[in-house]
């Protein structure tokens, strides 16, 4: 497919490149980059992007596509497909699938599904421990020559240090990334949401911050200690970002990333025993939402994922307290980044997109993330400007478990191009 992109504000945040011009795509590459470009030859696909942003296509470092063993949830199709509407070309799953993602096979079934059936270039990160379990380090050689990106137990802490030490040793030597869940199991004792003044009022036992925040402590002092790199999911708490700021500032090599909800919501969402607001770590206050906010904007949080966290409907419609956590985030992360931090001034349109394309890509060591000729075409074109209703019903994802549902949002993917194959056109799956 021959496919030339006439007239878009190109904006490419790893390359300092923010200009109106064209791209021409020839076989899944880009070809050329230029002004009134003319390319020569039958049946090339024009997309007219004057006014709307042209962007590298964006790169979520962690999700749940659940294959194999929870197809009921997501699979790699519909994940992949949900992925590609939000404007996503290169999604990084998560090893709490059955069996785990702790050996080599379970890593080349997920390679070949995706390859086949996949709608965005899909990296298995592989499990720290073997079978989540947090007593043994899984192969981590082994996973890595398989093809995974980082190895994580997210959706458990390693709670044993000394094996927290042992994985971050042994994936220096693989370069691989180690992605830690930090949350002390004990100071969660058994919580559904943040503790404090919203879970006394719904009479909900609560979950201390401390629990995320004496982890994410253990394990830069961890990496301080072994002169190695740690990336820390899903930030959530005023104290994390403040740790993580600490820590750079002392030449740390830490990482950290962040999702739209704990930027755009409080604890005051789970109001009315809302499951779709039960997410873990949990959604904390006002006070939190700005630490968030403010560790965008100084760069101390490094990327936007999403956690896409698909479940079926009973495991939502049900009691407070037995709800699993987690939302479907691939089609509203983007939208959510502009109207709550580009509209809002936390960030400038450039600054989000590199969050969430070139500073995702280079933590897991992807080549993504930018536009640049010779490399394959992942890109997604989006308009800012343009205003929508949320639906869940219409998502492609098979999950339709997000607080969103019926929030006005700006900023609109109108197309997505996975290595120079239209897989969203004018906003609609292909």
């Amino acid at each position: 497919m021959k496919i030339l992109i006439k007239g878009g504000r190109i904006i490419d945040p790893r390359n300092n490149m923010d200009t109106v011009t064209d791209i021409y795509i020839e076989k899944g590459i880009i070809s050329e980059i230029g002004t009134d470009l003319d390319p020569e030859g039958l049946e090339i696909e024009v997309i007219d992007a004057r006014g709307k942003i042209v962007a590298p296509g964006l790169v979520d470092m962690h999700c749940h596509l659940r294959e194999p063993g929870f197809e009921y949830k997501e699979d790699i199709e519909s994940g992949t497909k949900s992925a590609a509407m939000g404007g996503f070309t290169s999604v990084a799953c998560m090893p709490n699938t059955n069996p785990v993602i702790d050996n080599a096979a379970v890593v080349k079934y997920i390679v070949s599904k995706a390859e086949s059936l996949g709608y965005a270039n899909v990296y298995p990160i592989g499990a720290i421990s073997k079978g989540l379990k947090g007593e043994e380090l899984a192969e981590i050689g082994e996973l890595k020559f398989a093809g995974v990106v980082g190895i994580s137990d997210d959706g458990r802490p390693v709670s044993k240090s000394g094996l927290m030490r042992r994985a971050l040793e042994y994936a220096s030597m693989f370069d691989v990334t180690v992605i830690s869940h930090c949350e002390d199991m004990d100071l969660v004792n058994d919580g559904h949401m943040n503790e404090g003044y919203m879970s006394t009022y719904l009479g909900l036992r609560g979950i201390t911050r401390a629990a995320e925040e004496v982890m994410v402590s253990r394990d830069i002092l961890i990496a301080e200690a072994t002169k190695t790199g740690v990336h820390i999911a899903h930030v959530s708490t005023r104290g994390s970002v403040d740790l993580v700021r600490q820590a750079k500032k002392r030449g740390v090599r830490v990482t950290c990333e962040t999702c739209p909800h704990y930027f755009t919501l409080t604890d005051k969402a789970v109001d009315g025993f809302n499951t779709n607001a039960k997410m873990n770590p949990p959604l904390r206050t006002d006070d939190d939402v700005e630490a968030i906010k403010e560790g965008l904007a100084d760069g101390t949080i490094d990327a936007i994922a999403t956690d896409h966290a698909p479940h079926h409907i009973d495991e939502k419609n049900c009691e407070f307290a037995i709800a699993a956590n987690g939302i479907v985030g691939f089609e509203t992360a983007l939208s959510l980044g502009i109207t709550y931090l580009v509209n809002e001034g936390v960030l400038s349109i450039n600054q989000l997109i590199e969050k969430m394309s070139a500073n995702p890509a280079d933590i897991l060591g992807l080549n993504k993330g930018s536009l640049m000729v010779n490399r394959p075409a992942d890109i997604v074109i989006f308009d800012t400007d343009e205003e929508y209703t949320v639906n869940v019903s219409g998502f492609e994802s098979k999950g339709k478990n997000s607080p969103y549902d019926g929030w006005k949002l700006k900023g609109r993917v109108q197309y997505t191009i996975v290595n120079g194959r239209i897989v969203v056109n004018q906003g609609i799956l292909l």
